[in-house]
C-alpha cells in the first residue's frame, strides 16, 4: 500500500511539474512577445493557430494547479488532526496572501512604490486555503455539496451581470465579477483583481474532496478506471453543454468564417473569472493525464517531478527571472525608463515573435532546473525545518 500511495503522488507532482513549465511559457509570452501589449492571442480576427494554442494551452495552468493544491490538502489530512490541519491552512492562506501583495506584485511590476497592487493566483490559492480551513471541520457531504455549488452555480451569477442594470461593487468584483478591474484605495495606489474568490474557491474544494480516490481505499486499477471515467465525462459534459450555449460560460460561441475558427470559438471559454466550462475542459483532460501518468516514469516525468515538488519556489523563481530579463533585453535595445518603472519593460509592438518566445522559455527552463533539484534535495534532507512547509 505504502509504495502504491508513493507511486500516487508521484504522479500528482508530475502533472504539477508540466503546468508550472507551461505558465513559464504563458509568462514568457506577456514579456517578449510582439504583440502582448497590442492584442488578444484569443481575438479570433487576428490570432494565427499556433498563437492561439500557445495560449490556450496555459489555460491549464491555474486550474489544475487549484485543484492538485485541494488533493494535496486532503491527504495531508491522513497524517494530520482536523486542528493541526486547521491552522496550518489558516497560517499558510495568510502567508500566501501577504506573498501576492508583497513579493509576487513587486516580481510583476519592478515597482518599489506599489503603485497598483496584483491580486492574482497566489491571492486566491492563499484566501481557498484560509475558507478550507474552516470548512475541514464540516462533514465530508457538507464539504463536497458546497464545492458543488460554487463550481456548477456560480455562472447562474452571469445572467444577473449581464443586465443592463448591472453595477459591480468591490465586494461584488473580489467574490465573482473580477477581471482585470481596478479600485484606488489611497490617491496613489490601486488594487487589481484578476482572480476572484468563489469559482476559485469551489475548484480547491472540489480537489480536496477528489483526493479520496488517491488513498489506500481505492487499488490502482480501480483508481485509473475513476480517473478516465470521470475524466471523459467531464470532456463529454463540455461538449454537450457548451454546443448547448445557454449555461457555463458567459461568452456564447458563434460560427466563424471557417472550421477552424469556430472550433476556436468554441473552445475559447472564460478564465477571469474560470467558468464551469472552463473547469470541464481543463480538469477533465487533467484527470486523465493523472491516470496515464501513474504508469509512467521514465527521464521527462522524473525532471517534472522536481518542478513539481518546487512549485512554489519555481513560481517566484521563474517570474522574477523573466522579467529581468525582459529587463536586460530592455536596456540592451537602448531604452531607458522615465518617471516610476513601467510594468514588463516592453514597448509596445517591439517584442518577438513566437520562436524566440520559446527559445526565451526553454532557457527560462534550463536556468531553474538545477536550482529547483538543489532546493528539492535540501528540502528532503531538512524535513525538522518547519518553515519549509511555508514556500
Amino acid at each position: 500500500m505504502e509504495k502504491n500511495l508513493q507511486k500516487r503522488i508521484l504522479s500528482i507532482d508530475i502533472l504539477r511539474g508540466i503546468v508550472m513549465v507551461l505558465m513559464a511559457l504563458d509568462h514568457t509570452r506577456d514579456y517578449f512577445h510582439i504583440y502582448a501589449f497590442t492584442d488578444d492571442p484569443l481575438n479570433l480576427a487576428t490570432t494565427t493557430p499556433i498563437l492561439f494554442f500557445t495560449r490556450f494551452i496555459t489555460h491549464y495552468c491555474a486550474p489544475i494547479f487549484v485543484f492538485l493544491s485541494g488533493i494535496s490538502i486532503y491527504l495531508q489530512s491522513l497524517r494530520k488532526t482536523k486542528k493541526e490541519l486547521s491552522q496550518f491552512l489558516m497560517k499558510r492562506g495568510l502567508w500566501l496572501i501577504f506573498v501576492e501583495i508583497v513579493i509576487m506584485t513587486f516580481g510583476w511590476s519592478f515597482n518599489p512604490n506599489y503603485t497598483e497592487i496584483l491580486l492574482q493566483v497566489i491571492w486566491v490559492i492563499g484566501v481557498s486555503m484560509f475558507i478550507l480551513g474552516l470548512l475541514i471541520w464540516l462533514p465530508y457531504a457538507a464539504i463536497l455539496s458546497i464545492g458543488l455549488l460554487l463550481v456548477i452555480g456560480h455562472n447562474a451569477l452571469d445572467f444577473y451581470e449581464a443586465s443592463p442594470s448591472f453595477n459591480p461593487n468591490f465586494w461584488w468584483d473580489i467574490l465573482h465579477h473580477g477581471n482585470f478591474v481596478t479600485y484606488k484605495i489611497t490617491q496613489n495606489h490601486s488594487v487589481l483583481l484578476f482572480y476572484p474568490i468563489i469559482p476559485w474557491c469551489g475548484l480547491m474544494i472540489m480537489g480536496y474532496c477528489f483526493g479520496q480516490i488517491f488513498t489506500p481505499k481505492f487499488a490502482p486499477i480501480e483508481r485509473q478506471k475513476l480517473l478516465n471515467k470521470i475524466g471523459i465525462g467531464l470532456i463529454l459534459t463540455f461538449i454537450i453543454v457548451r454546443f448547448i450555449n445557454i449555461y457555463g460560460d458567459p461568452v456564447p460561441w458563434d460560427f466563424q468564417k471557417n472550421g477552424l475558427l469556430t472550433f476556436f470559438s468554441f473552445i475559447n471559454v472564460n478564465k477571469y473569472p474560470p467558468s464551469l466550462m472552463y473547469m470541464c475542459i481543463t480538469i477533465g483532460p487533467g484527470l486523465l493525464a493523472l491516470s496515464y501518468l501513474e504508469k509512467i516514469e521514465n527521464g521527462f516525468t522524473k525532471i517534472m517531478v522536481i518542478f513539481g515538488r518546487t512549485a512554489f519556489f519555481y513560481y517566484i523563481l521563474h517570474l522574477y527571472l523573466i522579467h529581468a530579463l525582459a529587463a536586460l533585453n530592455f536596456y540592451l535595445l537602448g531604452h531607458q525608463l522615465e518617471g516610476n518603472p513601467v510594468w514588463y519593460f516592453l514597448v509596445p509592438g517591439e517584442g518577438y515573435h513566437l520562436a524566440v518566445v520559446y527559445a526565451i522559455w526553454m532557457l527560462v527552463i534550463l536556468i531553474l532546473f538545477p536550482l529547483c533539484k538543489w532546493y528539492n534535495r535540501y528540502k528532503s534532507s531538512h524535513r525538522e525545518q518547519w518553515w519549509l512547509s511555508y514556500l
